[in-house]
Order: C-alpha cells, then sequence, then structure tokens
C-alpha cells in the first residue's frame, strides 16, 4: 500500500474557534504551501526554510488575501507521518478554514481520509500497528486512567513487550526450522530446556495481558451501575447527589421515573456511569411497567448493582424488613456474578433506636456489603464513592503494567495464548518438530497481528475508519 499524493484535511475540531489548524502531508506538501504563502518579511520562500520552523505570513491566490497565518514546516522524514508536513494556524472562522483548505483542494491536494495521517506514520514506520491504535484511544480518553494507559501504549509499551517476545520466538523457529533440514542426520539445534521456559514466560506474559483486559475494558469504557430497589426510596436523589446536579426529577409520588436516566462520573480519574432505574414494585399502570422491565434489562447490563431501600420505613415496619430481605436475596440468586451494594437511605431520620433496629435487620443478608447514607443531605456519598472504586482493581494501573484495553489485541493474545498452550503441549509430549513448527508459525503470526508485521487493507481499512478526518 503506497500513497503518492499529497492529502489536506483540519486538523482541529470542526466549528468555529480562535484557531484551526490545518494539515497538509506529502511529497507536494511544502511547494503547495509555498507557492501560496507570502511571508510577512523578505518574501522568504517555504521551500527553502529548514524543517521544524514557523513562518508568519499571509494565505493568499494571486493577489487575494485569506488569512494571516503561521505555517509549520516539517520534512521528512522527520515529521509524525514520514512524509513532508505543512501545518497552516488561521484564524478559526469557519469560512477562513473552508477558504484555505478549497485553495489546497484547487491546487492538486486531496482530503484526507479518516485516519490517514497516523495511517502513513504506520506505512512509514513512525508507528507500529498498536501505537497507532493508541492515538484514536488518547483522542476518546475522558478520564485520568483511561488518559495513561493510552499514553503508555502510544511510548510502546505494550507493543515492545510483545515485540520482545516475538524475536525470541522466531530465533526458536528458525532453529526448528532448520532441524527439519537435517531431519535425517537426527541432530537438535533448539535446546528444548531453554525453549520449554521461554515457553511458560510466555504463556504467562500472555495471560497476565489477557486478564488485564477486563481492568482496561472498565477503564476504557466506564463502569456500568445500576441503582434499583422500590419507588420513593431516593434513587434519583442520590444520582443528583453523586453527580452534584438536579439531574433527575425528584418528587414524593411514586413511580416518578418511567424510564431510566444515565450519567457518567469520573471518580479518583475512574469513570462509572450511573443508571438510575424505575423503582421496582408490582403496578398495572403500563408505562411504569415499561419502565421497570428496562430497569431489569439495565441490571443485566450493569457490572455493580446498587440497591437502594428507604431505612426510616424499614427500621420501623417488620413487615416491609422482611420484604426488603427477600428482594435482596432473589437479586442476589438472579445476579450471582455481580457485585452487589446495599444502601441504607434516609439515615438523617433515624433515631438511635431505628439505627440498631436497622443493623438487626441487615445483619440478616449474608455475604453482602452496606453503607448507610442520606442522599438529600450528602452524608456518607463519599463513601459510597469509595467503596465503588473498590470494585475495580486499580493496582496494575498504579504499579503502571501493561493493560490491555483493544479488542482486536485481546482476540489476537487469545489466539496467540491457545498456540503456545499447543507449543508447550509438543514439548512435554515429545512432538515431531515439523508439527510444532506449524504452531510456533500461528503463534508468531499472531504477535504480528497486534504490532502490525502482519497486515491486510481490510484489516488497516477497519482500524483508521473510526479515526477522526484529520488524524
Amino acid at each position: 500500500m503506497i500513497y503518492n499524493d499529497t492529502i489536506v484535511a483540519l486538523a482541529t475540531a470542526s466549528g468555529a474557534g480562535a484557531v484551526a489548524i490545518i494539515r497538509l502531508s506529502g511529497k507536494d506538501a511544502i511547494a503547495l504551501a509555498s507557492a501560496n504563502f507570502k511571508s510577512v518579511t523578505n518574501n522568504k520562500k517555504l521551500v527553502n526554510q529548514k524543517t521544524h520552523t514557523i513562518h508568519l505570513g499571509h494565505i493568499v491566490e494571486g493577489t487575494r488575501v485569506i488569512d494571516q497565518v503561521l505555517v509549520s514546516i516539517f520534512k521528512n522524514p522527520n515529521s509524525y507521518t514520514g512524509e513532508d508536513v505543512v501545518e497552516v494556524s488561521c484564524h478559526g472562522s469557519v469560512y477562513i478554514q473552508q477558504e484555505i483548505i478549497q485553495l489546497f483542494l484547487r491546487k492538486g491536494c486531496r482530503m484526507a481520509n479518516p485516519g490517514e495521517f497516523t495511517l502513513r506514520a504506520f506505512l512509514n514506520g513512525k508507528l507500529d500497528l498498536s501505537q497507532a491504535e493508541a492515538v484514536a484511544d488518547l483522542i476518546a480518553s475522558d478520564n485520568e486512567a483511561s488518559h495513561q494507559i493510552a499514553m503508555q501504549q502510544m511510548r510502546g509499551g505494550f507493543s515492545s513487550e510483545i515485540a520482545k517476545l516475538r524475536e525470541e520466538l522466531l530465533n526458536f523457529a528458525s532453529l526448528i526450522e532448520l532441524e527439519l533440514d537435517f531431519a535425517e542426520e537426527d541432530v537438535e539445534f533448539a535446546d528444548r530446556t531453554q525453549f520449554k521456559d521461554l515457553v511458560e514466560r510466555i504463556s504467562f506474559v500472555l495471560k497476565r495481558l489477557i486478564d488485564s483486559f477486563a481492568v482496561g475494558n472498565v477503564i476504557k469504557n466506564g463502569i456500568p451501575v445500576a441503582i434499583v430497589g422500590e419507588p420513593n426510596v431516593g434513587k434519583s436523589t442520590l444520582l443528583n447527589a453523586l453527580l452534584n446536579e438536579e439531574r433527575a426529577i425528584v418528587s414524593d409520588i411514586a413511580g416518578t421515573t418511567r424510564d431510566t436516566i444515565e450519567d457518567e462520573l469520573v471518580i479518583n480519574g475512574i469513570g462509572f456511569r450511573f443508571i438510575d432505574t424505575a423503582g421496582i414494585r408490582d403496578t398495572k399502570d403500563v408505562v411504569e411497567s415499561i419502565g421497570i422491565k428496562k430497569t431489569f434489562e439495565k441490571i443485566e447490563q450493569a457490572q455493580v448493582v446498587v440497591y437502594l431501600f428507604d431505612a426510616d420505613v424499614i427500621s420501623s415496619d417488620d413487615k416491609k424488613s422482611e420484604n426488603i430481605v427477600v428482594e435482596i436475596e432473589k437479586i442476589k440468586n438472579k445476579y450471582p456474578l455481580k457485585p452487589l451494594l446495599i444502601i441504607a437511605n434516609k439515615i438523617d431520620k433515624l433515631t438511635e433506636d431505628k439505627k440498631q433496629s436497622l443493623n438487626s435487620i441487615l445483619s440478616k443478608v449474608e455475604g453482602s456489603q452496606y453503607l448507610s447514607i442520606s442522599a438529600k443531605s450528602g452524608e456518607g456519598v463519599e463513601n459510597l464513592k469509595t467503596q465503588l472504586l473498590n470494585f475495580v482493581n486499580t493496582g496494575a494501573l498504579k504499579n503502571n503494567e501493561t493493560i490491555v484495553t483493544n479488542t482486536r489485541h485481546y482476540d489476537s493474545l487469545l489466539k496467540a495464548f491457545e498456540e503456545i498452550q499447543k507449543v508447550k503441549y509438543g514439548l512435554e509430549t515429545g512432538l515431531s518438530g515439523d508439527l510444532m513448527a506449524i504452531d510456533i508459525r500461528q503463534a508468531l503470526y499472531h504477535f504480528g497481528e497486534i504490532t502490525g508485521e502482519i497486515t491486510s487493507d481490510d484489516l488497516l481499512g477497519n482500524i483508521f475508519a473510526n479515526f477522526c478526518i484529520g488524524k
């Protein structure tokens, strides 16, 4: 896949702003910019200027002045794409942006496809494929944790680990292949003991990376948390308290929330997506019934379930207290793998006697964590945030370990791990070198898929189609 033409696109967000940047890349980028640039001093030509320099002047078309700009020059191979690159910093008027882009299109540029600048960087060896994908993750990062992971991947932390393992495996694969050429002599060039140690090490690293995807996926996409409970127990008030804004309608009328309400909150760098659901109860109201049905759908999708109840009512009503224990047990049995956090709300209304009664009731629910809060006053809400963070294993993140967030990488790692297990079995059972070589080649293939040593046009098209134009 070779690109010889020159592309242009808006590199900053679309719309009006103080400043916009228009990027050109390709063999004619500097010449095209120079032909339509008039310096404010000495009438200097951009084609004669050094790389990594910035020049003040005007973008012109004949005698017409379009805008006063700053033009940055990056000559190949020392640029983002590995080609000649020009970045025009102009005023952020949408009209000016379009006039400059259309000027370069008329002069022979082509509009860049989504992600084409980064695609060219990959094709020209400036980035490997996993680093290129990290560019999109970095742009999309909306919290500290996802930003940290994307930066680590862009710096090559993940790909360098994979590349090192691939190189070691490739060395042994070469020796195994060499043995096949001397099959009649019955010689071994590859030390089986060392090879077995390498396979064990590769298995360990792959398993760690595969396991990290659970945390990585949570960090990248946020943790969905369903807030459930009976009507009028304060679910919407809790959502508003967590977000510190009036996001959900709050009233004393049971069944106010008829549909799910979602919003996001970042807690200590981790994104949480809170879902305020319709109250669960028996009802003949058709609309409310639909809302309750959606509540159970959201519980299915959630990774953490927060069950909220009115502490004042439960602690003073024996029948209600018995029912609440039954309801909690139902949710635990229906969703045994989901973390369940039980929240006693409205504790600001409790007397000391009621508090003791509440503790006695909650002690009947085995193996569950519970907190007491007042969503209205905010008491205990910070403890709830801390408890939610405990559901996320951030140890690997804090230790700056490699964390996998990309589904494509995860799939390739699983396939590579499967092939390595076959190689391991072959070593243990004395499998012939020709059969073992097949499994090694497959493992190498899946390693190469991650870093981009092995690609196809379809694969690259799928990856870079998700990028924004201009990057």
